[in-house]
C-alpha cells in the first residue's frame, strides 16, 4: 500500500466521490451547463498598455494565475483579420499555436473591460495535448492526488476533475469541469482506460484549465517540449 502525505489527504477530503460510471449526459444537460456559466471571467487590459517595439511588454501574466500567461498577437489572428488578440498559454515565452489554449480579444472599449466565455475561441490542437499530457502522467504516476484518490477508491471509475471548480464531497462535478474518468483497480489507475469527456470546456466562468500539481506540470513538459520540437522544425 502506498503511503500518501498529510497534505493530500487533505485535497482528497475536497474532491473524493462514490464510485461512479462514465456518465450518460442527455444534451439539454450540456445546453443548460453552458447557458448557465456565461457570465464575464477574464479582465483584458487596454491595448494602450503595450508597446509594439517592446518585447518585454507584449506578455503579461494573470496575477490570480501565475502559471497562466497573455501573449499579444498582431492580426491577423484566430478572432479576427484586423483586430489583435490575446494568446493564453501555460508558456511563458513565444508559444507555438499548438499549445495556445485559446484566444481572447486585445482591442476593447473601455480600461475596464471583461471578457466572457462568449468571447474566448478554444485552441482544439491544446485540448489534444492536454489529454495526451493527463494520461501520460496518470501512467508515470506523477500526480499524489489522482494516486491517493484511486488509493481510497479502490475499485471503480475515477473522474479526473478540473481543480478551478473542486466538487463538494461525495457529487459529482459539473460536465464542463470533468476532463476524462478512468478506470481504477485494486486501488491502481489504469491509464489504457482513459475516456475524455467530451463536454469539458478549457475556459469557463471559474477561468481556464488548471490541474492538479503533478499534472499541470506533466502538461508543461508536454507544451514546452512541443514548442522546442517546432522550432527545430522550422530552424531546419
Amino acid at each position: 500500500m502506498q503511503r500518501i502525505s498529510a497534505t493530500t489527504k487533505f485535497a482528497l477530503a475536497l474532491r473524493l466521490r462514490p464510485p461512479s460510471h462514465f456518465p450518460s449526459l442527455p444534451s439539454r444537460t450540456l445546453v443548460i451547463s453552458s447557458l448557465y456559466r456565461l457570465r464575464p471571467i477574464l479582465h483584458v487590459p487596454s491595448r494602450r498598455r503595450f508597446n509594439s517595439t517592446s518585447p518585454e511588454s507584449s506578455t503579461f501574466t494573470d496575477p490570480n494565475r501565475p502559471d497562466l500567461h497573455y501573449h499579444l498577437v498582431n492580426p491577423p489572428t484566430p478572432l479576427s483579420k484586423d483586430a489583435p488578440a490575446f494568446a493564453l498559454s501555460f508558456v511563458a515565452e513565444s508559444p507555438s499555436r499548438s499549445t495556445v489554449l485559446g484566444w481572447l480579444p486585445a482591442a476593447t472599449t473601455g480600461e475596464d473591460h471583461e471578457a466572457g466565455l462568449n468571447d474566448f475561441v478554444e485552441n482544439p490542437e491544446f485540448r489534444t495535448l492536454l489529454h495526451q499530457a493527463i494520461q501520460d502522467g496518470l501512467r508515470e504516476k506523477v500526480d499524489d492526488v489522482q494516486i491517493g484518490g484511486a488509493i481510497q477508491l479502490g475499485n471503480g471509475w475515477m473522474h479526473i476533475h478540473d481543480e478551478r471548480n473542486v466538487p463538494a464531497l461525495g457529487r459529482i462535478g459539473d460536465p464542463d469541469d470533468i476532463i476524462a474518468t478512468v478506470l481504477v483497480e485494486d486501488g491502481e489507475i489504469r491509464a489504457e482506460t482513459y475516456q475524455a469527456m467530451p463536454s469539458y470546456r478549457i475556459c469557463t466562468a471559474d477561468g481556464p484549465t488548471q490541474l492538479t500539481p503533478g499534472l499541470a506540470q506533466k502538461l508543461k513538459t508536454i507544451l514546452h517540449g512541443q514548442d522546442r520540437a517546432k522550432a527545430k522544425s522550422e530552424s531546419g
